[in-house]
C-alpha cells in the first residue's frame, strides 16, 4: 500500500527502524544485530569498506532477501518484506547501482514500465507523460524531453531519471545505492541537488557511498558498517574525515589520523616557536 504526499510521515518522525537484524550466507554472517533509524525529512548516509555488509543491508530492507533475526518497522507497525514488489508497496523505493534502465525506450516508458497507466483497455500515454513532467518538476530535473531515447542521455541525466522512477507510487524511504559512482564534477553536483530535493520533499533517504566528500556534503547522519556489524554513527556536523576513515577501517591510527595529527602538532610547535621569538 503505497502512500500519498500527504499521508506522508511528519519531518523528524521516524518511518523506518532496523533492530538486531542478522543474515547469514553459509557460514559467512554477513550482519549481526544491525541497528538503524530513518526519519522523515533526512538523508541517512550508510558507509563502510568493501564487505561490510551495506548491499547486503540494502537487499534485505528492500526484500530481496530475507533476514535471519531481527525487526523491520516501517511507518509505526513490524513488517515482514516479501520481496522487491511488497517492498515497493509499502512505500520503499530503491534505486540500485545499476539503474536498471532500458536503453531503447524513452523516459516515459521507463518511468512507468511494469506500472503503466490504463485508460480503459489502453495505456494512458498522455496521462503517463504529464505524470513524468510532473515527477522531473518535483526534483528540478534537467531533461530535455521525457520523449528521448534513454540511450541519449548523460550519465547524471539516466541517474535522474531513476531516481523519478523511484516516486512513482509515492514512497516515503528512498534509497541510493552508489548514485554518484563513475560520474563527473558536474553530474555528481546534479545527483547531489537530487538527493536534497528528495530531503524537501519529506522522504527518509538512505545514501549507500564511498564517497566520503559527497556524504558530508548532503547527510544529516552518517552510520558506519564494519564486518557486518554497527561501527559508530555521527552527525554529519560532529564528523571529520579522518574519524569517518577510522571508523570505516577499524583503525584509531590510520593513515589520515596519523598526518592529521602530524600536522596539528607541527603547527602547534611553529605557533611556540614565533611566540618565543616575539617574547625574545
Amino acid at each position: 500500500m503505497s502512500t500519498s504526499v500527504a499521508d506522508r510521515a511528519p519531518a523528524g518522525e521516524v518511518v523506518l527502524s532496523l533492530a538486531g537484524v542478522s543474515k547469514r550466507f553459509g557460514a559467512v554472517q554477513a550482519l549481526s544485530d544491525v541497528h538503524m533509524d530513518v526519519r522523515a525529512g533526512e538523508v541517512v548516509a550508510l558507509v563502510g569498506d568493501n564487505g561490510a555488509g551495506k548491499s547486503t543491508l540494502v537487499k534485505v530492507i528492500s526484500g530481496v532477501y530475507e533476514p535471519d533475526g531481527g525487526d523491520i518497522t516501517f511507518a509505526g507497525r513490524k513488517v515482514t518484506v516479501g520481496g522487491p514488489s511488497e517492498a515497493q508497496a509499502l512505500g520503499i523505493a530503491t534505486v540500485f547501482q545499476d539503474l536498471a534502465l532500458c536503453d531503447n525506450l524513452d523516459v516515459v516508458a521507463n518511468l512507468f514500465l511494469g506500472q503503466e497507466q490504463l485508460a480503459g483497455p489502453f495505456i494512458d500515454e498522455v496521462g503517463m507523460e504529464k505524470e513524468a513532467w510532473r515527477l522531473l518538476k518535483t526534483l528540478s530535473a534537467k531533461i530535455p524531453s521525457v520523449r528521448i531515447p534513454i540511450a541519449a542521455l548523460s550519465g547524471g541525466q539516466r541517474q535522474t531519471v531513476a531516481i523519478a522512477r523511484s516516486l512513482v507510487g509515492s514512497p516515503q524511504v528512498v534509497m541510493l545505492d552508489e548514485p554518484t559512482a563513475a560520474l563527473g564534477v558536474a553530474q555528481t553536483a546534479e545527483v547531489l541537488n537530487l538527493i536534497e530535493r528528495l530531503r524537501e520533499t519529506g522522504l527518509g533517504v538512505i545514501l549507500i557511498s564511498h564517497n566520503m566528500a559527497d556524504v558530508q556534503a548532503v547527510a544529516d547522519r552518517i552510520v558506519v558498517l564494519r564486518l557486518g556489524k554497527n561501527a559508530a554513527e555521527f552527525r554529519v556536523e560532529d564528523a571529520s574525515t579522518a574519524e569517518l576513515v577510522a571508523a570505516i577501517t577499524g583503525a584509531s591510527d590510520n593513515v589520515v589520523a596519523s598526518r592529521a595529527s602530524r600536522r596539528s602538532a607541527s603547527t602547534q610547535t611553529e605557533t611556540h616557536i614565533e611566540s618565543g621569538e616575539q617574547d625574545g
